[in-house]
């Protein structure tokens, strides 16, 4: 029996990353090959244009799993009924801004999108906020949706995570897909803490520990971080333009791990609402290792943390709770 569609809503729709997002989410890279989707596209009025022609585009390349397109600078048009919302539109920091005039633009517009979606949204909608600050942002978003569950609420962490992977495959030349169970904790910038501590290589002999095979401790501790953690300016720098194409992808594995599941003895980062595992403070958006089933997340519980990476979660969870302070300083 075919499947209702899917709602799915992205906002900032016809900037770099929406362009990159709505085709793979069009061809079932998100929710799979057998469920049909209703594109929801939202930009703001100067982009109306750009997103007809976003719209266009979607239409003439005919995609046999896309059953609608809302292409709207209405942000109520553009939520009505949505089962799924990625937040992509934000406001960028620009040359000269001081960081509480990028967090009050961003308050004002995830305030609104927010009271959007609690207000119209169909009920047990999931969101994921990628717009910088995303962790933060996702937090504001929480507070003016309530009828949301917070379990609903997450931010993009899987960038990180996938970077990681793919400098660890990189420096052992593997494929990407034998290694698993890196960790992304914290906020999605550059104090976030890049673990491999737990991560596995599959391997003609089994799964054996990344560091092991490795084995450069100074690297993993060192140089691996900060190119992970650094990986979106180095993009900048190569591209002249933000990460785009690896948002997106990494943005369709959120949601698809989220809804469809994680494979078994694997997990995956998500940015959650912190419910005090791991000594990291209760209602932050952190990011923790994650597994999912049935459309729900677990926060995996009970793995070692030595002093090293304690110190690196204690500083990402410092960071996070300054900037919310700063984010309800300009709700006030």
């Amino acid at each position: 029996m075919a499947k209702d569609p899917v709602r799915v809503l992205v906002t900032g729709a016809a900037g770099q990353i929406g362009y990159a997002l709505v085709p793979m989410i069009a061809r079932g890279v998100m929710l799979g090959a057998d469920q049909s989707v209703i594109l929801h596209m939202l930009d703001i009025p100067p982009a109306a244009e750009a997103l007809n022609g976003v719209k266009m585009e979607l239409v003439d390349a005919a995609f046999p799993l896309l059953k609608g397109v809302v292409a709207t600078t209405d942000v109520v048009e553009a939520c009505k009924g949505v089962n799924i919302a990625v937040m992509v539109g934000g406001f960028p920091r620009k040359e000269g801004m001081e960081r509480k005039d990028v967090m009050s633009k961003n308050v004002s517009i995830y305030k609104s999108q927010a009271s959007a979606l609690e207000a119209h949204a169909a009920a047990n909608c999931k969101v994921l906020v990628v717009a910088n600050p995303a962790n933060t942002n996702a937090l504001i978003l929480k507070e003016f949706a309530p009828s949301i569950p917070e379990k609903n609420i997450t931010c993009l962490t899987r960038l990180d995570h996938n970077r990681a992977l793919g400098q660890v495959s990189e420096r052992l030349s593997v494929q990407v897909s034998d290694v698993k169970n890196v960790i992304i904790w914290g906020n999605h910038s550059s104090t976030q803490y890049p673990d491999v501590t737990h991560a596995t290589v599959k391997t003609s002999a089994g799964e054996r520990p990344v560091r092991e095979l490795v084995a450069d401790d100074a690297w993993l501790n060192g140089e691996f971080i900060s190119t992970v953690q650094q990986r979106g300016a180095a993009i900048i720098k190569a591209r002249k333009f933000s990460s785009a194409l690896s948002a997106a992808s990494s943005a369709c594995d959120h949601i698809r791990d989220w809804v469809i599941g994680t494979p078994e003895g694997t997990w995956v980062s998500m940015g959650v609402y912190s419910d005090g595992s791991y000594d990291v403070p209760a209602g932050l958006i952190y990011s923790f290792p994650v597994t999912c089933k049935n459309g729900e997340w677990s926060i995996v519980q009970g793995l070692s943390i030595d002093e090293f990476s304690r110190n690196k979660l204690d500083k990402t969870a410092e960071e996070l709770s300054e900037e919310k302070a700063l984010a309800y300083s300009c709700l006030a």
